[in-house]
């Protein structure tokens, strides 16, 4: 029995799992890259797919499921780059404050 060579979609799949990886270790880079090459994929899925099969269906389904994860993945990220700013700014304002008043004594 030959196996037949991996589709664009099973390849689309990959890439996806690759770029959840990328997005959970907050490889931003890395995972803008990976999202280009899977919508390419995934385009060259599109047009090979007009009836799309239960085994298609569920590899869209985990492709989905996956970019959730990894578009959550780097949004907290961000945040937490967000947050640390704000601590950071709060920090040099403290700074500034005490400065004046220990100039002022």
């Amino acid at each position: 029995m030959s196996r037949r060579p991996p589709s664009a979609l099973h390849l689309a799949l990959e890439v996806t799992r690759r770029l959840a990886v990328a997005a959970q270790s907050g490889d931003g880079e890395t995972a803008v890259q990976l999202d280009a090459d899977r919508m390419r994929l995934l385009k060259e899925a599109r047009r090979a797919l007009q009836p799309v099969d239960a085994e298609d269906r569920a590899i869209v389904a985990e492709i989905l499921a996956l970019n959730r994860h990894a578009i959550g993945a780097l949004q907290h990220g961000l945040r937490r780059t967000a947050r640390d700013l704000d601590m950071l700014s709060v920090g040099r304002r403290a700074v500034r404050a005490y400065s004046a008043t220990r100039s002022r004594l």
